[in-house]
């Protein structure tokens, strides 16, 4: 572990592993240790991986200013960080609601970021929703496994507004392409990652902005790869396609068979992707 200091003091934490070229890694959440992304499925044997612990989380201090809390106050976070590693340009990975925070890093410093390769994103920031049809036709992908009915039934209230902390426990076996020892391990672990305060203003007013940072991505000319899971139900492949088509420049590949997590559902054929991508 290492740490740098942020525009306003905080003392925030990276963790480097792996060998070869640097790819900076925003995790997701939101607001969640990096931790969770581990190796990336054996990324680290090909690159330098750079994973930042946000404020708040991790190895990292708290904000002293909760809105520091914030996506877009973030990008200062992220901008520190390269100068801290004396890197004229980023190679950035970033995985779910840590997209947004690629994004609007992108939109803030374009000349700074080489390429980008967006994990099963979140589309807050493009201003993209995923309507519910969409959502219920991924869900029906999975009818024939064994814990489909509890799953798509909680499914059902939380898409009505009656969530609860019952119903989201019961959904989470929609996120991983198996249910199997693994993901449920990868599940557990993330009720001790994450910083449910800091998450609850991630996206607070002021955060996004999608008009201008669709405008900033129209503009981006540098290669980006989006990367979407077959059976992501937080971000489907159509929404996803939505978000590849504002680039000039992006490769849309869908993982068969993976969800929210596509290096835990086949890490090989995940880091093939990557590595095809990257030069």
């Amino acid at each position: 572990m290492a740490t740098f200091s942020a525009f306003d003091g905080t003392t925030l934490a990276y963790h480097v592993s792996g060998q070869g070229e640097p790819l900076v890694c925003l995790p997701g959440g939101p607001m969640q240790d990096s931790l969770y992304l581990s190796d990336l499925g054996g990324l680290g044997a090909r690159r330098r991986l750079i994973m930042l612990d946000l404020r708040g989380t991790g190895a990292s201090a708290e904000s002293a200013d909760p809105a520091g809390y914030r996506c877009d106050r973030l990008v200062d976070d992220v901008e520190a960080l390269r100068a801290h590693l004396g890197l004229d340009h980023l190679t950035l990975l970033a995985h779910s609601a840590g997209t947004n925070l690629a994004l609007r890093y992108t939109e803030h410093h374009p000349a700074r970021v080489d390429r980008l390769v967006l994990l099963t994103p979140s589309l807050f920031a493009a201003g993209i929703t995923v309507p519910g049809g969409t959502r219920h036709e991924t869900a029906l992908l999975r009818r024939d496994e064994p814990w489909f009915p509890e799953a798509f039934a909680a499914l059902e209230e939380i898409m009505a507004g009656r969530a609860t902390a019952r119903t989201w426990q019961a959904v989470a076996p929609f996120r991983y392409g198996s249910w199997d020892e693994t993901a449920q391990a990868h599940h557990a672990a993330e009720a001790t990652q994450r910083n449910e305060q800091a998450a609850a203003l991630y996206g607070s007013e002021g955060a996004f902005d999608p008009d201008s940072t669709r405008a900033a991505l129209a503009a981006f000319d540098r290669p980006v790869l989006v990367l979407a899971g077959e059976l992501d139900l937080n971000s489907p492949p159509s929404a996803t396609a939505e978000l590849a088509a504002l680039f000039p420049d992006a490769r849309l590949v869908v993982q068969r068979g993976a969800g929210h997590f596509p290096w835990l559902d086949d890490a090989s054929g995940f880091v093939r992707t990557v590595e095809d991508f990257l030069p």
